[in-house]
């Protein structure tokens, strides 16, 4: 299956530990969003929502997820916000099944490394709120739902739901 397999979900929900993992069982290459926005603008996401606010920031998440969508067999992992932007979402589905790693959103506060999250820094409210804000547009872009946990089983039991539905596909 050349389609890339795109997670998206709540930061902390662990789409970077499991796309890393899943890339490699799967010999492919893993194309985190906000590292490449990172890499290509040579400084932090904080300092693009600082200098260029969110919607400089979104700007450049739509361009790569334009550039992404012509690609074939990636493991994408997708920043927090990233399916609340129709146009990105969309984009990437044209050539890739989503899956949301829906994590509960109290436990993964209580996880979250909130440093180099400009998003996250309002508390546990905040984020709760966020959740609720996403989950609609989640649930709306996903064509696999993966309830997740915490714990180092739980990235491998994550890879082997996502690679039995890739193989079926």
């Amino acid at each position: 299956m050349e389609k890339n397999i795109v997670l998206i979900g709540m930061m902390g929900s662990g789409k970077t530990t499991v796309g890393r993992l899943l890339a490699q069982r799967l010999g492919r290459e893993l194309a985190d969003t906000d590292a490449l926005i990172e890499q290509r603008q040579g400084r932090s996401i904080p300092d693009i929502f600082s200098q260029d606010g969110e919607e400089g920031f979104r700007a450049l998440e739509l361009e790569l997820c334009r550039e992404l969508s012509g690609r074939q067999g990636l493991v994408i992992a997708c920043g927090g916000g990233l399916p609340m932007q129709e146009g990105a979402i969309a984009a990437l589905k044209e050539n890739g099944l989503v899956f949301w790693l829906d994590r509960d959103p109290g436990e993964t506060y209580y996880g979250l490394d909130v440093s180099g999250r400009p998003l996250a820094q309002g508390g546990r409210e905040d984020f709760l709120e966020r959740y609720a804000r996403r989950s609609p547009s989640y649930h709306r872009w996903a064509d696999y739902i993966i309830p997740c946990g915490d714990g180092p089983q739980e990235a491998e039991r994550l890879i082997s739901t996502i690679y039995l539905e890739v193989s079926q596909s």
